[in-house]
Parts: structure tokens; sequence; C-alpha cells
């Protein structure tokens, strides 16, 4: 079985760059940039050394951008995000970024040396496969034979074979193409002024607005999505290039284009607005050039663009993707920070097999906000880091992500032009990830050190048997009505703050306790566990006198309690601070040294077990 992907995700504009004076809009010459070439081997040796096994390069396909080089002039400021660009309007996806180039003529090759390197050093290299829209400006000069929009019928909205929906002059408000500017203002797009094309989310207007993706164009995969969800008449897998629609083959071959030239994988972008029949089809052909090619999707099963009535997380996994996106257990625990959410609700979030173990949990990513940012997670700073990420991280078998800077508390403060300022860091800008400049110039501060050591320990952990193949067993339901378990003030049940789960390998018989408290303010005093007897059975271990519980994160701690006492007086913990985490190892018990905590008793509860 291959390695649980453990996967860093690198955003190549900011992760090396060292600008000492950022300016607000500042251009690539004053700014400055990240380059291939500083992802060098002693980067990629520590990256290595905290135990990721995949890199995620994000950003590196060729973008629309204010920069101009020799040959390729700056796009039309009206479709450009920021002054470097987003990464996800793509202008070229036969080619990379030359801001990310020492010598821009030779990108190509400057990225593919990166992508030995992460070969070098056991990484497996993931770029963005953004399949859903691309820039206003897109033109492959790379392969121009293959540039969407060429051939194209722009006399009516959809055809089979076209590359983009046409706005007819009659329909949607009518020509020019207005997009947004400062000030409230418009500005026109000469280059759609009779013709226009719909918007990357599905926006079909001639005047699309600010919060639009209004830089993008809808790609189409021979489904008028105006007509609704069912996308059955499109072609099934084993169906010959010449037939399905051209932006199926044209998708292909980029695909193929990047497999060949050494990338791993792919992390789809908006995957769920794209129809599931194509993600069958492509990605057979996908695996047939490599098996091993890892392909993980950002998909939203509410989002109103989904084209499917189904459960859109089940069908993608379904049509052949090794991961999609588990959004729901990210806003459910930023949720207990600011919507009045219990832990308890973890429980029910992770009812089916799919959800717990095929799912890529995160805590942060490019999209969200950061977790020490002050303006979210209820303002309590990188200390939230600890909880949210250790239950995200060792809740299920399923693929892991950390975004570059989460390992040292980045809080994202700065505006840095069109974003930014938000508790995001910006990737339309160029700029730096402050705390990553700190750490490489050796004055990160000591909370900060503590903080990155603490998630090499936590990543370390990752690949135990019990957490990269083991099952899981939620222990909220069996201390609902037990008051050490975490009560505070006039709660009258607990998981309020406190949540707590097993993982067990039957393989290997390795079992983890996991108990975080998420409250930022208050220590939860005298906690105790209650392990009913069912979940000692399940973990094999019921027909023994004692056991032994030993910190595996935190620090130094072991005890020993009777087994029989687990269901009614519970394991005692003492008192949990706030935003800390315990990771527990259940063994036998031995002759080891034991420190006694607090015992609370209490009367078992009869709720069913939560196993999964």
């Amino acid at each position: 079985m291959p390695p649980r992907p453990v996967i860093y995700q690198l955003f190549v504009r900011l992760f090396s760059n060292d600008c000492a004076n950022p300016v607000l809009n500042g251009a690539l010459e004053h700014n400055g940039c990240g380059k291939f070439n500083d992802i060098d081997d002693a980067a990629l040796d520590l990256i290595s050394a905290m135990g990721f096994t995949h890199i995620w390069l994000t950003g590196v396909l060729e973008q629309a951008s204010a920069t101009a080089y020799p040959g390729r002039p700056a796009d039309d400021p009206a479709v450009v995000k920021g002054v470097a660009g987003s990464p996800y309007a793509i202008r070229d996806y036969f080619d990379v970024c030359p801001d990310y180039a020492v010598e821009p003529a030779n990108r190509l090759a400057e990225f593919t040396a990166l992508l030995e390197r992460c070969r070098r050093h056991n990484l497996k290299p993931l770029i963005d496969f953004v399949p859903n829209h691309v820039a206003r400006t897109y033109a492959s000069d790379v392969r121009p034979d293959l540039s969407f929009g060429s051939g194209d019928d722009t006399s009516v909205f959809f055809a089979r074979d076209n590359h983009f929906f046409y706005l007819r002059p009659t329909e949607y408000g009518g020509p020019p193409m207005r997009l947004p500017a400062p000030n409230d203002s418009t500005r026109e797009f000469t280059p759609e002024a009779t013709i226009g094309k719909v918007t990357g989310n599905n926006a079909a207007t001639w005047a699309p607005s600010i919060t639009d993706w209004y830089e993008t164009i809808k790609l189409n995969y021979g489904h008028d999505y105006t007509t609704g969800r069912d996308t059955s008449h499109l072609p099934p897998p084993e169906t010959f290039p010449e037939a399905v629609p051209r932006t199926w083959r044209t998708m292909d071959q980029i695909l193929g284009y990047w497999q060949e030239l050494g990338v791993a994988g792919f992390r789809v972008d908006m995957a769920h607005m794209v129809p599931l029949e194509f993600w069958h089809w492509v990605i057979k052909r996908c695996r047939d050039r490599d098996s091993a090619v890892y392909i993980f999707g950002e998909a939203y099963d509410s989002d109103p663009m989904k084209l499917t009535d189904g459960d859109v997380l089940a069908g993608l996994l379904e049509a052949g993707f090794d991961a999609v996106y588990d959004h729901p257990s990210y806003k459910l625990l930023k949720g207990l920070y600011e919507s009045g959410r219990w832990a308890n609700d973890l429980d029910p979030a992770a009812l089916t097999e799919r959800q717990l173990h095929q799912t890529l949990r995160y805590a942060e990513n490019h999209d969200e906000v950061r977790l020490a940012s002050p303006l979210h997670w209820g303002g309590l700073g990188m200390k939230v880091s600890r909880p949210v990420s250790a239950v995200l991280l060792t809740l299920g078998r399923g693929p892991v992500m950390i975004y570059n800077g989460q390992e040292v508390g980045e809080p994202a403060l700065d505006r840095m032009g069109f974003g930014g300022g938000d508790g995001r860091t910006s990737i339309f800008d160029y700029g730096v990830i402050p705390q990553l400049v700190n750490e490489r110039i050796g004055r990160l501060d000591w909370p900060r050190q503590e903080l990155r050591g603490w998630y090499v320990r936590l990543l370390h952990l990752l690949p135990e048997p019990a957490f990269s193949n083991g099952e899981f067993y939620g222990l909220n339901h069996a201390n609902l009505y037990h008051p050490g378990f975490g009560q505070l003030w006039d709660e009258t049940c607990s998981g309020h703050w406190l949540f707590a789960f097993l993982r067990h390998d039957p393989a290997s018989g390795q079992t983890f306790l996991v108990v975080a408290n998420f409250h930022g303010t208050e220590t939860l005093a005298n906690v105790s566990v209650l392990l009913p007897a069912h979940a000692i059975d399940w973990f094999g271990r019921g027909g023994e006198s004692s056991l032994r519980f030993e910190e595996r994160l935190a620090g130094p701690w072991s005890h020993v309690v009777a087994t029989g006492d687990l269901s009614g007086q519970g394991l005692p913990l003492g008192d949990l601070p706030p935003c800390s985490v315990r990771v527990i190892e259940i063994g036998a018990a031995g002759a080891e040294r034991s420190f006694p905590g607090p015992e609370t008793p209490v009367t078992g509860v009869s709720t069913p077990p939560l196993v999964i």
C-alpha cells in the first residue's frame, strides 16, 4: 500500500520571496517574486524531513498578468486581478509563469529541473489543473493549434464542440463587455466588444460584478449548463477521443503533456462544475499513461453550480478521483468559534466511510483564512492551530494538507493589493509570507519555533498504522452526560468544546486516543474520558485487566488504568489547557512508570457507538 499522502501546498510566487519592504500593489521589480530555483535541495530537504510525501506547486501555469516579457505583452488591466494576476486565470495551459524563472525564456527547463529535485527528495510533485475556466486573454503560444476558442461557432450560445459559451448581442444586457474597475466603475473589454463570453462562475452577462470571476471565461464540456444538471447524454469512459466533445480532447492533451514532463499528479480546481462523465473518461486516460498518477479535487456539494443532483463528492470519487476536499469538517470546526457549533457535531459529520477516509483534510489553503489571523477563528491567534489541525489530520485515513506558512503561524496581516488584509495571504499580488521570511533569516520567534516543532511531531505520527490504516470510533456519544468530559458553567451535557475519538488498526493492533480542548481561554478541569466496554472490545483489549496510556504528542506522560474502570470512572487526564490536544497510544500494561491523574466517578451512558 502506498504511503498516505501528506501534501505541502507551496505557493511558488510567495514561498521563497524575501523582499524586505514590499509595497501595496507593488510591481515585480520592487516586490520581487519566488523562483523555481529557490526551491532548492535545502528547502526540499526541510519539507521532506517534516514528513511530507507530496508537494503541490501552486500557481505554476502561465496566468494573465500585468507584467510584460519580451514576446509576451502584459494583459489588459481589465482582466487582471492585482498586478501579478490570479493563478486560476490561465493564459496558456502548456506553459509556466515566466515570473518564476531566473531566465524567463528558459522557464520550462527550470521548472522540469524543479520536478526532478522534488523526486530526488522523495516528494511527488503536483500542479494545478483548472478545468472550468481560463483567462479572458487565453492564447497558447506553445500549442496554438490547441488554443481554446479557435474554430468555435460564435453565433450561438452553445454548441457541443465549442470551447466557450457565447453571448449574443440581443441577450443578457447587450454588448460591449463591461468589467469591474476601481471606485465602482466599469471599463470596456474591447476584445469582447461584439462577441461576449460567459464568465467562469456561470455568469451569463455583459456586465459581470466585482464578486464574479470576471477575469475568466467558462469552458464548455458539451453540456449546456443553463438546461440543468442532467449530463447523462455525454459519452461513456470507453469512448474514442474522436467521438467526445472537443474540450475533452484538448484537456486530455494538456494533462498528458504535463504527465510526460514529470508531473506526478494534479489538484483539480472546482471539480464539481465539470460533468462527471468527463472525469470518468479523462481520469481513465491519465491512469493509462501513469497508473500511479495522484488526482485530488476541490469540490463542494453545497455549491448550486455542481453538475449532479446527487452527492458530488461521491460522484467524483466514483469517477476516479483519489480524494476530494472535506470542506464540511473544516467549516464545522470554524463554526465552533464563529457560529455556535459544538464539538459533538463532528460525530454526525463523520458518519460515512467515504467522507471519513476518502476526503482530503486541511485547516488552511490559499482560498481559506489563516488560522492565526486575528480576524477569524475567534481571534485566538496561532494557538488554535493545535486542536484544529490535530483533529482534522488524524480523523481519517485520507490525505492531509498543510499550506505554506501554516506551520509557523502566519497571520496574513497585510493587504498586498487586490488581495490580503482579510486574513488570507493574497494570491493576486507580488508579496511575501512574513513568517516564512523570518524562519529563513533566523528571526522566527520562540512560540512559532515551538509551533513548527509541534507540526513536525504531529506529521511524524501520521504514518503510524492506526492513523494511516485504522478505523474510527467516536467517543463524544459515550461522554454526552459525563460531567468530567469538559462541561462548563451551566451546560447540562458535555461535548461543547471537548472532542475525543479512537483510531485502531486491526492488522497491527495499534490504537490511539485523541482528545482536544477547542476552547480558546478556558482550562477544562479534571477531565476524564469514558471508554465504554464496546469500545474496548472494538480495539481488541476487552480481555485485559488493565491498559497503559502513553502520550505521543504533547510530552512525556503515561498512566495505567484498570480496564473495568474505564467505562465507569474513565481515563483521568487532569486539566486540559485552552487549545490543547492529547494524542495517546493505548497498549498492554507493563512495568513502565505511570503518572496518576485525578479521577471523577460517574455513571456510564448507554448510547450506541459510532464506529466507522
